[in-house]
């Protein structure tokens, strides 16, 4: 009876790469790149009903995601004072920050680099505006809507930004 040879196992010197999820899958040859962004929730109540203003905008695949408006810091910004510009620029609205909600990461790739973005949200009181694109600098968003908050998470079409929309549920009755 022959017997086989146990083989060694195979080795690799460089660790695996991280997919977009979170899983580790084969090494990427791409250089990565780091990016950050703030954005959140703004709230206004519309007849007792707390209401979250989202923006659509669509995505590289042709497809309409509806999404929280974010984007990134400029200049000395922190990431509060650019979540506060930002969803003012992409919805209209103008807010003033009442929590953090923490922060969401996630890779794709692009243009022969994969990104690794980071994502800091907050939980903004509506002061002010009206809903509009028209003051969106990178004409990203390409449309904006008061959405219940309770139905939010029908419309949102990324998860890990339902569960940002849950946690700002939960904090929300601290600050109305």
């Amino acid at each position: 009876m022959v017997h086989p040879v146990p083989r060694a196992p195979k080795r690799n010197p460089l660790p695996p790469a991280v997919g977009p999820l979170g899983v580790p899958g084969a090494p990427s040859q791409l250089p990565t790149v780091e990016e950050v962004s703030a954005g959140g929730v703004v709230v206004a109540m519309h007849d007792g009903v707390p209401n979250v203003a989202i923006i659509a905008r669509i995505n590289r695949g042709g497809r309409l995601e509806w999404c929280l408006p974010k984007g990134h810091p400029e200049g000395e910004e922190n990431h509060c004072e650019a979540a506060v510009r930002e969803i003012e620029e992409e919805t209209g609205i103008a807010g003033e920050v009442l929590a953090t909600l923490g922060s969401i990461d996630y890779w794709f790739t692009v243009s022969g680099h994969r990104v690794h973005k980071t994502v800091h949200h907050f939980l903004l009181r509506a002061t002010g505006g009206f809903l509009t694109i028209e003051n969106d600098p990178d004409h990203e968003a390409v449309d904006v809507a008061w959405v219940p908050l309770d139905e939010l998470a029908r419309k949102l079409s990324f998860p890990n930004e339902r569960r940002i929309t849950d946690l700002a549920r939960e904090l929300l009755p601290e600050y109305i």
